[in-house]
């Protein structure tokens, strides 16, 4: 018939003889396999060692946070979402650089003031230490920390009890970033507790006198107990 020959695979000649064209892919061989599955071993093992490293702090969160008696409260509040420490420069007072997140591994009892450091102020420094020292035998894994937030000089008259303390000058306006006030208060009226991770997690009411003071010391006693496990005295690197 005219025309079915141009239809018709058969009437072009060489049509069926071209050879198929596949890919072939090679099978992994036993050296491969080996490979792979000591990979995926080593991740498992650094995934469990992370885990292992890891376990007692969030135990000691889950204790403090989660597992509590009935009828227990903490006279300080707790911050949520926790706030880490800003990647800020603080100067010394003898003028030199100090890394702000370099003061981690340490629990961190601070106040803020301008370095006049008048009746409030010296309440909370005085107030700070002594909390600090009735900690006893843990008084060591806590510092105590005055953020000095102006340009005014320090008394000299107040240096010699700053002796155990850090005092940093930080600039004003990048604490306020970080931390915060309850409503109707200024930074310099709390005292602020960092944990030895950094994170900014409670915060102290405003006007804190004796009284108040040892509410404040039976939350770091119930802290320092919770995190007995992974926090021990002295700053580590």
């Amino acid at each position: 018939m005219p025309g079915s020959s141009s239809s018709n695979p058969a009437a072009k000649p060489g049509a069926l003889d071209q050879p198929l064209d596949l890919t072939v892919h090679a099978l992994p061989g036993p050296r491969e396999l080996e490979d792979a599955q000591r990979t995926a071993r080593g991740r498992l093992k650094m995934l469990f060692v992370l885990l292992i490293c890891a376990a007692p702090v969030i135990a000691s969160y889950f204790t403090y946070y989660v597992v509590r008696p009935e009828g227990r409260r903490n006279f300080g509040e707790l911050i949520e979402p926790q706030r880490p420490l800003p990647a800020l420069t603080a100067t010394s007072l003898d003028g030199q650089p100090v890394s702000l997140p370099s003061l981690k591994g340490q629990w961190l009892l601070i106040s803020v003031a301008g370095g006049t450091c008048t009746g409030p102020c010296e309440n909370h420094l005085y107030l700070q230490r002594q909390m600090r020292e009735a900690l006893g035998k843990d008084k060591d894994r806590l510092d105590w920390v005055w953020l000095v937030d102006d340009a005014a000089p320090v008394r000299a008259e107040l240096q010699p009890a700053l002796a155990a303390a850090t005092v940093l000058r930080v600039p004003g306006d990048a604490l306020a970033r970080w931390l915060q006030p309850a409503q109707g208060q200024a930074l310099e009226d709390h005292l602020y507790l960092v944990d030895p991770m950094g994170n900014w997690m409670m915060r102290f009411p405003a006007g804190l006198d004796r009284e108040g003071a040892s509410k404040a010391k039976a939350d770091l006693e119930r802290l320092m107990r919770a995190s007995a496990g992974w926090d021990q005295a002295g700053r580590n690197p």
